[in-house]
C-alpha cells in the first residue's frame, strides 16, 4: 500500500481516538479528575466502552489489515467512518468543559498518540520491508496486522489511558495549583479583619450558606463561595476571583469526599467560627462508614477551637451524639441555645419561632418549603444573631429569603408546581423532601433516579427510599433502568403503592412529560435528585 495512503489513514484513526478520549474525559471530569471514583464508575459501566458500536468498526479496521493493500485502505476508511458516525458526542446534562486542565491532558494525549503512531510505523517498516527482502509473506501480513492492532488499541484503551495522562500531568498540575494556592493565601493574609465562617455538613450546607449571605448582608459586606465551589481548589478559585478588600465576612462552604478534606480547606482559610449543618450517610463509597463522616465534619470544629464557637444542628442525631468538647452553640428543635419551636409547614411556606440563649423569642415566616429549610434558616439566624443582628431585624429578611437553586426550590408552571430538589443526594434529605411533598394538596408525584455513592448499602437505601415514597406520593416515577431504580420500585410495592402508580422513565424530561399527562389537578411534582451523566 502506498505510503501517502497509509499517512491518510492515521489522521482518521486519530479522530476515532479523540472521540474515545473525549467520552472518557467527560466521565473523568464528572468524577473530579480522581482515579478512585473513576475506576468505580468503570466497574459499573463496562458496556459503555465494550460495545458493538466501538468493537464493530475496530473489527473492520483489523479485518482489513489481514488482507493488506487497497482492500485494507477501504476497510480501514469504512471502519473509521462508521466509528465516527455511531460514536458522535451526545447531548449531556453537564457537558464536558474544556478547562485549562483538560486542555493540558489533551496535549499530553496527543503527544503520546504521535509517539505511538511513530512506533507503529517503525514496526510496519521493519516487518514489511524485511518480509519483502526475504520473500516471507507471513512476515508481510504480520507487518500490516501488528501496527493496525496498535492503532486500534489506541482507540479502545483511551478510557484506561486517561488515568495515565492524569498521572503524567500531576507534577505540572501540582506546580500550577501551588501557585494559585499561594496567591489565595496572600489575598487572605492581606485582609486580617475579615471574619471567615466555615460551613459544612452532609446536607444543608449550601442552603445555609445562601441563607446566611442574605441575612448577614443586612448589616455586613458578605462574600460567599459561589455555586458548589466547596473543594480546596474551588475555594482557592473563589478567593482569587471574587474576594475583595471591602468584604467583611467570607462564607466558605466546605465539602468532602475523603477524610482530611475539610482539614485541608481549613488550613487554607483558617476559619474564625464554623457551622456544621448535619451528619448523615453520604459518600459512603469513599468514607466507608458514618463514624468517618462524623470525624471528617468535626475537622471544622477542630479548626475553630480556641478562636470561636462551632454552631451545631442538634436535629441531626449523629451530630448530637458526637458533640465536640469545646465552645459550641447549638440550634434546631433539639437545640439548647437557639431553639426552634411552633413549626408549621405547608405548600405555601413555613412559620416558626426561634428562642435565643437570653430567652428572647421571635416568630418568623418564609415562603420556603420543608422542615429542612427551616432548620437551615434557624442555623443562619443563630449565626447572624451571634454576630450582632437583633432577632427582630431579621424578620423581614427571613420573609424575603430566596432558596438555593435546586434545593426544595418551588417552581410554578401553568399545569403543575415543581418542587425542585435536584441536588439532593442523601437518604436524610430525600426523606425530608418526600415529607414536604406529603404536606401538599392535589396529585403528588415523586420523580427520582435514586441515590448514589452509598457503597454496598446503595440498594438498601434506595429500597427504603421506595418505601418512604409510597407513604408520601400518589405516583412514583423512577428515572433510568439501573439496579437502584429497581430497588426503589420494589420498596414502593412492598409498602403498598399499587404497581399501576409506579412508572418508569428513561430521562427526567420524559418523567416530567409523563407527570404532565397524568389525570387530576393541581399537580405537585417533586424532582428528587438529578444525576449527572456518569450515573
Amino acid at each position: 500500500m502506498p505510503l501517502p495512503l497509509l499517512l491518510t489513514l492515521i489522521p482518521l484513526t486519530g479522530v476515532c481516538a479523540f472521540l474515545a478520549l473525549r467520552q472518557a474525559m467527560h466521565m473523568f471530569q464528572l468524577n473530579s479528575y480522581q482515579d478512585f471514583p473513576y475506576k468505580n464508575w468503570l466497574k459499573g459501566h463496562r458496556s459503555v466502552f465494550v460495545s458493538a458500536k466501538r468493537l464493530v468498526p475496530c473489527g473492520l479496521m483489523l479485518g482489513g489489515s489481514l488482507i493488506g493493500g487497497w482492500p485494507m485502505a477501504l476497510l480501514w476508511a469504512a471502519g473509521t467512518g462508521l466509528y465516527v458516525l455511531v460514536n458522535r458526542p451526545q447531548p449531556a446534562k453537564k457537558p464536558l468543559v474544556y478547562t485549562p486542565r483538560v486542555k493540558r491532558m489533551l496535549i499530553c494525549a496527543a503527544v503520546i498518540f504521535c509517539l505511538w503512531v511513530l512506533l507503529a510505523d517503525y514496526v510496519f517498516a521493519c516487518l514489511v520491508f524485511t518480509g519483502f527482502a526475504r520473500g516471507q509473506m507471513g512476515l508481510i501480513r504480520l507487518g500490516y496486522f501488528l501496527p493496525a492492532l496498535m492503532l486500534v488499541l489506541s482507540i479502545l484503551l483511551q478510557h484506561r489511558l486517561i488515568m495515565v495522562y492524569n498521572d503524567m500531568m500531576q507534577p505540572v498540575e501540582k506546580r500550577i495549583n501551588k501557585g494559585f494556592e499561594t496567591d489565595a493565601r496572600n489575598i487572605l493574609a492581606s485582609m486580617p479583619n475579615l471574619k471567615i465562617i466555615g460551613i459544612t455538613g452532609s446536607y444543608g450546607k449550601t442552603s445555609t450558606k445562601f441563607f446566611l449571605q442574605q441575612l448577614l448582608s443586612t448589616r455586613y459586606d458578605v462574600y460567599m463561595t459561589p455555586g458548589n465551589y466547596n473543594t480546596t481548589l474551588g475555594v482557592i478559585r473563589a478567593v482569587r476571583e471574587g474576594l475583595r478588600p471591602t468584604h467583611q465576612i467570607f462564607l466558605c462552604e466546605m465539602g468532602a469526599r475523603y477524610k482530611g478534606d475539610i482539614r485541608e480547606i481549613c488550613e487554607l482559610v483558617h476559619p474564625d467560627l464554623g457551622v456544621i449543618t448535619s451528619v448523615g450517610p453520604q459518600h459512603l463509597e469513599t468514607f466507608g462508614n458514618l463514624e468517618t463522616v462524623l470525624s471528617t465534619k468535626l475537622e471544622l470544629a477542630d479548626a475553630v477551637k480556641g478562636k470561636g464557637p462551632v454552631f451545631l444542628n442538634l436535629d441531626s442525631a449523629p451530630l448530637a451524639a458526637g458533640e465536640p468538647d469545646q465552645e459550641r452553640i447549638t440550634y434546631g428543635q433539639n437545640g439548647r441555645d437557639y431553639r426552634l419551636s411552633d413549626l408549621y409547614v405547608d405548600e405555601t411556606g413555613s412559620r416558626f419561632t426561634v428562642t435565643a440563649p437570653d430567652g428572647e423569642s421571635q416568630s418568623f415566616s418564609t415562603r420556603l418549603l420543608g422542615t429542612a429549610n427551616v432548620q437551615n434558616i434557624c442555623g443562619a439566624i443563630a449565626v447572624s444573631h451571634h454576630l450582632g443582628i437583633p432577632l427582630r431585624a431579621l424578620v423581614p429578611a427571613v420573609r424575603q429569603l430566596e432558596g438555593a437553586p435546586h434545593r426544595l426550590q418551588l417552581l410554578r408552571r401553568p399545569d403543575m408546581t415543581i418542587i425542585d430538589d435536584a441536588y439532593n443526594s442523601n437518604p436524610v434529605g430525600a426523606k425530608n423532601a418526600l415529607e414536604t411533598l406529603a404536606m401538599c394538596r392535589g396529585v403528588r408525584i415523586a420523580v427520582t433516579p435514586g441515590l448514589v455513592e452509598l457503597g454496598d448499602k446503595e440498594l438498601e437505601y434506595n429500597e427504603t427510599l421506595g418505601r418512604q415514597a409510597a407513604g408520601c406520593c400518589d405516583v412514583l416515577i423512577t428515572v433510568g433502568r439501573q439496579e437502584r431504580t429497581a430497588a426503589i420500585r420494589r420498596g414502593a410495592q412492598e409498602a403498598g403503592l399499587e404497581p399501576a402508580h409506579i412508572v418508569q422513565a428513561d430521562t427526567v424530561q420524559q418523567a416530567v412529560d409523563q407527570a404532565r399527562a397524568l389525570p387530576g389537578s393541581p399537580k405537585m411534582v417533586l424532582l428528587l435528585n438529578d444525576l449527572t451523566d456518569n450515573y
